[in-house]
């Protein structure tokens, strides 16, 4: 397994590794911060914005390491599957009897991040994942149209926790049997007041997919913009390793 060697980059912007990478919600907002991008994904994600590698990812990080061309990157996200642990699965389905098995790779990405020696992030949705809450997003602090809570582990660098704005209101949808309006939409599942497509690209300022697996399993771009920056800030100055 090999590096790719079309990357579309610029020299003056360093390289990010964006592992589980889906549709790029991630991807988009660290390109925005400034860094060039190669996501991963074991899935073949056509919509993803910027050079795309489909392969296992732990798999490809395992082999950058031991190559060495680990060492082209400067910084790593990562999104690993955790299902069976976010708010909805330990919540609402678990309850229901709904669901089924999800895999949980958190632990053994950390293991291959600490190995990486890079400085890295972690993202969790709200729920049981064994993950630091070094910060957590939502919505609101960026003016978006979802709530939309992310928890981000932090690796060989850290920043300040974010203040996070009161909610303006409900979810709009069902919830318990119980309807309710609001300035925010649910980025997932369908029926029962759900967004729409369209409307989930509006609130979380993603354009470049119109695939509702893809936007339902993303970040808003705002998120990883915010945390991109923070870094390069931390960096420039020789704050981060």
């Amino acid at each position: 397994m090999t590096h790719p060697t079309d990357i579309r980059r610029d020299a003056e912007r360093p390289l990010l590794l964006d592992l589980f990478c889906c549709a790029g919600g991630a991807a988009m907002g660290y390109r925005r911060a400034g860094f060039d991008i190669v996501g991963v994904d074991i899935v073949a994600r056509t919509n993803y914005p910027f050079t795309f590698v489909r392969a296992n990812a732990l798999e490809y990080l395992a082999a950058l390491i031991a190559t060495g061309e680990i060492e082209r990157y400067a910084f790593i996200h990562s999104s690993p599957p955790c299902q069976g642990k976010c708010a909805l699965t330990v919540g609402t389905n678990q309850s229901q009897g709904w669901g089924g098995d999800h895999v949980d790779l958190v632990a053994p990405t950390r293991e291959l991040l600490d190995a990486s020696g890079l400085p890295y992030v972690i993202e969790q949705p709200n729920g049981r994942a064994e993950i630091r809450k070094d910060v957590w997003l939502c919505g609101e602090m960026f003016s978006l149209g979802v709530l939309r809570h992310r928890n981000f582990e932090l690796g060989r660098w850290s920043t300040e926790q974010p203040a996070h704005p009161k909610h303006r209101g409900y979810v709009r949808g069902h919830r318990h049997g119980v309807y309710r309006d609001g300035p925010y939409v649910a980025p997932y599942g369908s029926g029962g007041g759900k967004a729409t497509v369209p409307e989930m690209q509006t609130a979380m300022g993603i354009t470049w997919t119109d695939v509702r697996e893809e936007l339902t399993e993303a970040i808003p771009p705002a998120y990883s913009q915010w945390i991109g920056a923070a870094f390069l800030a931390q960096s420039r100055l020789g704050v981060a390793a």
